[in-house]
């Protein structure tokens, strides 16, 4: 996608949640749309867009809690 046009998005939403505070909106990129469609099965990844779908899709993040013992027993 165009920097330009990536611009031009950011700009909107900004203005958005300017006008908007309560609502709630989420930005999804040319990337974004490509890992969902590879990680939902509907498009295999491809080679020569290598860089662009990863290898690891993200999940939740992992709590650790490092104040507990780990053999509490």
């Amino acid at each position: 996608m165009s920097q330009k046009l990536v611009t031009k998005k950011n700009r909107k939403v900004k203005r958005l949640r300017t006008l908007y505070p309560d609502v709630r909106c989420k930005v999804f990129y040319q990337r974004d749309y490509l890992h969902l469609l590879v990680k939902y099965g509907l498009e295999e990844p491809d080679a020569s867009v290598d860089h662009v779908v990863p290898t690891r899709i993200p999940g939740p993040p992992v709590v650790l809690d490092l104040g507990q013992e780990a053999d509490a027993s």
